[in-house]
């Protein structure tokens, strides 16, 4: 790399997906501008995602992410014989290629991610950077090394933001950052300025339930949510109950059905569950991608973990976060609303 691209090195990171990947992937950037800071900072992710990377975006003074880079790969393999899924993908690619990268940083360890990375222009000495081996619960194509000029070896239980952070270190010869140096997710001005959404229904002080998760094996039993729903009605809290499919709202109305005063809201999307989220007095959510949404924002946010480890996911960054449960160990109605309650009470 010559001393110019040294000093400001054009960089792209590939984090497809999904809600809590990318999420645990934003340090990154942080960690680049405090380094680098005359920097081209680049990002493909799935089309779906681009809300949560928008509030980084390089504008008025503030160094962030200098272009989002939009990939419909989800829907495209729904119409991989339509015209129209093809013209979007050379346009992809068009986007992709108008710059020249010295650095390529891709984090998910997946074939899908790797092939960006094969058709992204790249410097006659660029690196890229990508895992040597699979983290315990975690995706992985070993396949994918193929297209590495470096393959970095990390821990087997290695918390993904931990993760994302030693490829980061490693492309750059920089010491492993450990979590002393606090990770950052989005601007404080962007966090407190967040205007909340406003839904028919809901009344403050609420509280967000996230009991919906892709793997029902994740599920905290719905008697557990009854139960601490009725303590947090009682003490003067709406318990709000989010969906996303027509199976999710099944399951919110029935515990609506069971705690005094509960609400199940229209339907949401990315972009407006970041002012709901702010909203909220507290939101309890298992192991998916918007309770890892509260958790980044710094709000106050119960975690609970019932059948994935906790060490991969875990927030570590915030007093107002608390942990619950780990793989195998589902928490108790009790755990989590001693949890609840000691957030709410020091608010």
């Amino acid at each position: 790399m010559s001393n110019a691209s040294a000093n400001a090195p054009k960089i792209l990171l590939v984090k497809l997906s999904s809600l809590g990947d990318v999420l645990h992937n934003l340090p990154i950037v942080w960690d680049l501008r405090a380094r680098l800071p005359n920097a081209q900072i680049d990002w493909v992710v799935e089309e779906a995602y681009v809300h949560l990377l928008e509030p980084l975006l390089s504008k008025d003074g503030f160094r962030g992410i200098d272009r989002i880079i939009p990939l419909g790969l989800r829907r495209w393999k729904k119409s991989i014989f339509k015209i129209n899924s093809w013209k979007q993908f050379f346009a992809f690619k068009k986007e992709l290629q108008a710059k020249t990268y010295d650095v390529l940083i891709e984090t998910q360890g997946l074939l899908k991610s790797a092939l960006v990375c094969a058709l992204a222009n790249k410097s006659t000495d660029a690196q890229v950077i990508g895992l040597a081996n699979a983290t315990e619960f975690s995706g992985y194509e070993p396949l994918a090394r193929a297209f590495y000029t470096e393959s970095v070896q990390v821990p087997k239980q290695c918390h993904a933001v931990d993760r994302s952070r030693w490829l980061t270190c490693a492309a750059f010869d920089w010491p492993v950052m450990n979590r002393s140096t606090t990770p950052h997710f989005y601007p404080e001005n962007f966090v407190a300025n967040l205007a909340n959404t406003h839904f028919a229904g809901i009344q403050k002080p609420y509280v967000l339930f996230f009991h919906s998760t892709a793997r029902d094996a994740k599920r905290w039993p719905n008697e557990s949510w009854v139960a601490l729903g009725n303590v947090l009605a009682k003490e003067g809290y709406q318990v709000v109950l989010p969906w996303g499919n027509p199976a999710e709202k099944q399951v919110s109305e029935e515990l609506a059905l069971q705690i005094a005063g509960a609400l199940v809201p229209e339907r949401f999307s990315i972009a407006q569950a970041f002012g709901l989220i702010a909203g909220a007095a507290l939101t309890v959510g298992v192991d998916t991608g918007l309770t890892h949404l509260a958790a980044v924002l710094g709000k106050a946010t119960v975690e609970i973990y019932c059948d994935s480890p906790t060490w991969k996911t875990e927030g570590y960054w915030s007093k107002q976060i608390r942990n619950t449960g780990d793989m195998g160990k589902s928490p108790s109605a009790s755990e989590v609303i001693d949890a609840s309650l000691e957030l709410l009470h020091q608010a």
